[in-house]
Formats: C-alpha cells, sequence, structure tokens
C-alpha cells in the first residue's frame, strides 16, 4: 500500500511539473517587483496584464487558486501531500501565485470550521473565482491588542442587525468588497458578548478613509459604521460566539504576517551585497555583512523548515493554536532583521528619500514599513505572553 501511495505521488509530481511548465506564462515565474502586480480580485480587480489574466484563468479551470479546499467549494480537492507537491513544483519554477485574497487565508479557514453548509458553498465557491474582495474589521482605536474591547455594535431589529462603529488599520479597507467583522452583541460579558458578522462594503452607511504611513504609503484606512442594515443570514456561526471564531481565525492571520517576506523585491539580500559591496576571491568582500547574510539566510531556512513541521503535526491533531504566536513573533522579527540589513548593505543610499539614485527613497521606506510588522496582528508583547502561558505552561504571576 505504501509502495502505490509513494508510485501516486510520484506521478502526480511529473504530471503537475509538465502541467506549470506548459501553462505558466514565463512573464508569471519572474519575482513581483511591485505589490500592484498581484491580483487580488474583488468587484473592481483588474489584472496587470494579459498573462496575469491567462495564468490566474487557467489556475481557475484547473481549480488551483485553493486546491486544498474541497471541489463542492470551488477547490481542487488535493490532500495534504499534493497541495505539498504543487506548492513544490510551484516555487520551483518560480509560479507567481494566481490571486491572493485575505478570503483564502483568513477567513475561508474560519467559514469552512464554523459557517453553516448554505454560506459556506456561497461565499467560498466566489473566493476560488476571484469574485469577492475581503477585509478583516478586528481593531478599533480602543481595542487593539486588547481586542475583546471592541465597541462596534450591532442590534437586533428583527429580521437585520444595525451596526454602528468604527474599525481601524483595516488593510485595504478601501478596496474592499466585503469585510468579516467582530461586533458587540451583548454587554453582559466581555468575550462572549461578541458576534462575527459579513458585511457588504457597499451597504448603505459604510465609509472608509485612508490611513497614511511613515513609509508614504497607505495600504491600511478606517472604516466608519453609520446604522449598516446587515442581514441575519451574515451572521457566522451562533449569536455572542463570535470570539471562538475570532481566536481561531487569528491563528490564521499570525502565520500569514509571520510568512512576510520579500515578494516585490526583484534581487536577493545577497545579490544586492553583491552589487554594492562587490567580491573578492568569489567571496563578499565585506566580512561582517557576509557573516550577517549567512546567519539570517540560515535563520530563513530553519523557520522555513520548523513551519512545515508545524504544519504536518497541525494536520496530524497534535500541535496547539498558540503556535501561531510564535510564527508572528519570529517571522516578523526575520523580515526587521533582514530590511535593517538591507540598509547596511547599501550604504548612503539607503538613508535617502526623494532621488532618482535610491529608488525614491525605497529601501528606507521598506524599513520604516517593517517596524509595523511588531504591532500587526498582535504586538510583540502580547505574543510573548501567550507563548509564555500556552506553550512554556508558565504562571501567570
Amino acid at each position: 500500500m505504501e509502495t502505490q501511495v509513494k508510485v501516486d505521488l510520484t506521478s502526480f509530481r511529473l504530471e503537475t511539473r509538465k502541467w506549470l511548465e506548459e501553462n505558466c506564462p514565463k512573464s508569471m515565474q519572474e519575482p513581483v517587483t511591485d505589490a500592484n502586480q498581484l491580483y487580488w480580485g474583488g468587484s473592481n480587480g483588474k489584472f496587470s496584464s494579459k498573462d496575469q489574466e491567462i495564468w490566474f484563468n487557467k489556475m481557475l479551470d484547473k481549480k488551483w487558486i485553493v486546491p486544498y479546499w474541497e471541489s463542492k467549494y470551488g477547490g481542487g480537492g488535493l490532500n495534504p501531500k499534493q497541495n505539498n507537491i504543487l506548492n513544490q513544483e510551484m516555487s520551483r519554477l518560480g509560479c507567481r501565485k494566481p490571486h491572493i485574497n485575505f478570503g483564502i487565508s483568513m477567513l475561508g479557514p474560519a467559514l469552512l470550521k464554523f459557517a453553516s453548509e448554505e454560506q459556506k458553498i456561497y461565499y467560498l465557491n466566489q473566493i476560488c473565482k476571484g469574485e469577492i474582495r475581503w477585509v478583516q474589521g478586528y481593531s478599533e482605536p480602543n481595542a487593539g491588542s486588547d481586542l475583546a474591547n471592541l465597541q462596534t455594535k450591532a442590534e437586533d431589529k428583527g429580521d437585520h442587525f444595525l451596526v454602528t462603529g468604527s474599525k481601524v488599520w483595516t488593510s485595504y479597507g478601501d478596496k474592499g468588497d466585503f469585510i468579516f467583522c467582530l461586533v458587540r452583541t451583548s454587554t453582559e460579558s466581555k468575550h462572549t458578548g461578541i458576534s462575527f458578522l459579513l458585511i457588504d462594503m457597499n451597504s448603505e452607511g459604510v465609509s472608509t478613509r485612508p490611513i497614511k504611513l511613515i513609509s508614504g504609503k497607505s495600504p491600511f484606512a478606517e472604516t466608519f459604521f453609520d446604522s449598516v442594515k446587515v442581514p441575519k443570514k451574515n451572521l457566522v456561526g451562533t449569536l455572542n460566539d463570535g470570539w471562538t471564531i475570532a481566536k481561531y481565525l487569528l491563528t490564521h492571520e499570525r502565520q500569514m504576517i509571520g510568512g512576510i517576506g520579500d515578494t516585490d523585491k526583484k534581487k536577493t539580500l545577497s545579490e544586492v551585497a553583491i552589487d554594492s559591496i562587490g567580491v573578492t576571491d568569489k567571496l563578499l568582500s565585506n566580512s561582517s555583512i557576509r557573516s550577517k547574510i549567512a546567519n539570517l539566510e540560515m535563520n530563513e531556512k530553519i523557520f522555513e523548515l520548523t513551519i512545515q513541521r508545524a504544519l504536518d503535526e497541525h494536520k496530524a491533531g497534535n500541535n496547539s493554536g498558540a503556535v501561531s504566536s510564535f510564527f508572528k513573533y519570529y517571522g516578523t522579527e526575520l523580515a526587521m532583521q533582514k530590511e535593517e540589513l538591507r540598509l547596511e548593505v547599501n550604504g548612503f543610499n539607503s538613508t535617502e528619500w526623494t532621488s532618482e539614485e535610491s529608488n525614491n527613497g525605497r529601501e528606507a521606506r521598506y524599513f520604516n514599513r517593517s517596524k509595523g510588522h511588531s504591532i500587526e496582528g498582535g504586538t510583540h508583547e502580547v505574543q510573548l505572553n501567550i507563548i509564555a502561558k500556552r506553550v512554556l505552561g508558565l504562571p501567570s504571576k
């Protein structure tokens, strides 16, 4: 039986490799150099090129936009081993992801676990087709790390909820079609009075306002709800039990944030260092920076292997959701360390802000933006507390 499985996986790998080589356009095998080159889908989604549209449609027809979801939800029905092989073969060829969406990385897993069958079929299929661009409505001006302090309320009006309040740090809030939102439906208990609603961003009373960052760019926005009507059918799970869903979804968000990498960099850090510093006897001329880059790359590889091991343990039902806090903490630490090292590698040009020579302060802006990694998705302090209590079992006092 084991031999048969190995043969089947080997055959699947060869077939997958052949299909990718024949169907992935060459331009979609090149590194992403700008976040605008990613396809987010949604009602206002636009392809950055004809090749991107071809690649998306090829993967959609193959049901590999979300290959590990069941076919009835729009996925390809791949088992974990097949999905790993697909990821490996896409990485080997350098294939870009055909579609990026918070509906895939965060909301989807929560819907699969907590939503009704009708909600799953309705929303997950649209996510796979790129028809809905989702944004997250969690943090509020007085409810960040202490998320359970949220005050956006949803009043029961019989056949609908009436939502009033605001959210902050809504990533791409001005571009979303729907927002998955935590709202207060009861004041009897801080944690058990929260519900999980799906809200149409085009509803009357919903508005957004961009937040400008020190980097000069603004993926974030404030989102306001002024007596917004939300149908009862948009409630996920049971009333007042949204905190359970919120915690589950946060594990996926933190793993996603912890996996932040150089998706929009043309060159690796080593290549940048070679161009900037030069080589002597086939080695980077500056031994100190050479050592720092080697150490960073080893840590990145170790982290990658650790994530894969944890995913395998999760599939076997053996790990705690708290491990996502480790991913978030260490992954973002690595990302910040890399941006700081990039400044050192590029020298004085890295600190310049506006000239053509520094590409309009590209590295300085990335460095400033990277500091937000220690806050978004739960601050480093919060993650360390979770790790201490739920992973190491240390006492609270």
